[in-house]
C-alpha cells in the first residue's frame, strides 16, 4: 500500500497530487522532486507507479518479490538500490532482516519496504527537519536510507558481540561448557551471524560505487558528485560492520571449537574413571574366579586361612589401585 506521497520543494514538504504523473510534473516544473513511500504493495498497486515513473520491469519484478540480496542496478531512466535492514532480539538470540528497495530518477525517489525494522519513516521525519539536506534533490534520501541502515548495522554488531561475550563466559565456566544445549545455541549464534553477513556482505560494492572508490569508483548517474563524501563515510562504516562480522564469525567458530575439545577432554575423563573402576573390579574377579573352578587338587583349598588371606589378597590390590589411579588423577 501507499504510505505516504509529497513534493519537497527547496527542502519543505507540500502533499502532492494524487495522481502521480501530475506530482512529478509539478516537483519538475517547481525544481523539486516527490518521494512516495510504499510498503509490500501489490502487482496492481505497483503497476501504476512503475508506469508513470517509466520503471524498468526487471527492478519492478525484483521490488514486488523482495528476497533480494543487496545490489546497485543502473538503467536508463532511474537507479535501482536494494537494503536490508536488521533487527536483532537479545531475549532469543535471533536476527531478522527485512528490504528496502529505492528508486532513484532526476525528480523523484520511491521506496518499497518489505517486512519490518525499515527506518524510512524516522529518515523520512529527519529530513524534514533539515531542509538544508533536502534541497540536494533524491540525492539526500538515498544517502539518508543507506546511512541510517549502515548505522543500524553498528548497533546490532555490538549488540551481538556482547552477547556473544556473555556465551564465551558461560562456556569457559567449570560446569557451563558441560550443558547439553550450549552447542545448539552457539550452532544458532553461528547462524544468526551468517544471516547478519547475508545482508551487511554484498552491500559493500553498491556502496563503494555510490562513494567512488575501489574498482568501481566511476560516476553513478543520478546521484550527485557533491555527494561521494558522505557516501564514503557510509563506506567506512560498512567496512567497520564487515570487519566486526567477520571477527565475530571467527569468534564463534572458535567457542564452538573450543567447546567440543572441553567436551572430548571431559568424555576422556569419564572413559579413565570408568577404566579404573573396571580394572579395579577385575582383580578380585579373576582371583575369584581361579577359586572357584572346583577343582581336587588346587593348592591353599586346605589351610585354614586360605579364605581370610584371599579376602585381604583382593582388599590390598584394590587399595593400591586405588592410590595409583588417584596419584594419576584417573580417579
Amino acid at each position: 500500500m501507499i504510505v505516504d506521497c509529497a513534493i519537497y520543494r527547496e527542502g519543505r514538504r507540500s502533499e502532492g497530487p494524487e495522481d502521480f504523473s501530475d506530482a512529478l510534473d509539478e516537483a519538475r516544473s517547481a525544481g523539486g522532486f516527490v518521494w512516495i513511500g510504499l510498503h509490500e504493495p501489490t502487482a496492481t498497486e505497483f503497476d501504476l507507479v512503475s508506469q508513470e515513473f517509466a520503471l524498468h520491469p526487471l527492478a519492478v519484478e525484483d521490488a514486488l518479490k523482495a528476497h533480494q540480496r543487496p545490489k546497485l542496478e543502473v538503467y536508463d531512466d532511474s537507479l535501482f538500490l536494494v537494503l536490508k535492514p536488521v533487527e536483532y532480539e537479545p531475549e532469543s538470540d535471533t536476527v531478522s532482516t527485512g528490504e528496502v528497495m529505492i528508486f532513484l530518477g532526476d525528480s523523484f525517489v520511491v521506496t518499497v519496504r518489505h517486512g519490518e525494522g525499515a527506518p524510512l519513516k524516522a529518515v523520512r521525519g529527519r529530513l524534514e527537519k533539515e531542509p538544508e539536506l533536502l534541497e540536494k534533490g533524491p540525492t539526500a534520501v538515498l544517502y539518508a536510507v543507506a546511512d541510517a541502515t549502515v548505522d543500524h548495522y553498528l548497533e546490532v554488531a555490538t549488540e551481538l558481540q556482547t552477547d556473544l561475550e556473555e556465551l564465551e563466559a558461560e562456556v569457559f565456566t567449570p560446569d557451563g561448557g558441560g550443558s547439553r544445549h550450549i552447542a545448539s545455541r552457539i550452532y544458532n549464534f553461528k547462524r544468526q551471524i551468517l544471516e547478519f553477513r547475508r545482508a551487511t556482505g554484498p552491500l559493500a560494492m553498491p556502496v563503494s560505487r555510490l562513494a567512488g572508490v575501489g574498482t568501481f569508483g566511476a560516476r553513478v548517474p543520478f546521484v550527485a558528485d557533491e555527494a561521494r563524501p558522505f557516501f564514503r563515510d557510509v563506506h567506512d562504516h560498512l567496512t567497520r560492520v564487515n570487519e566486526s562480522v567477520e571477527g565475530l564469525d571467527r569468534l564463534v567458530s572458535d567457542i564452538l571449537s573450543a567447546h567440543l575439545a572441553q567436551m572430548s577432554v571431559r568424555q576422556n575423563d569419564d572413559m579413565r574413571k570408568i577404566s579404573s573402576w573396571a580394572a579395579m573390579a577385575a582383580v578380585p574377579t579373576m582371583i575369584a574366579g581361579v577359586y572357584g573352578m572346583n577343582f581336587d587338587h588346587m593348592p591353599e583349598l586346605r589351610w585354614a586361612w586360605a579364605y581370610p588371606a584371599v579376602i585381604a589378597l583382593m582388599a590390598a590390590m584394590e587399595v593400591l589401585l586405588f592410590r595409583l589411579f588417584k596419584r594419576r588423577g584417573w580417579l
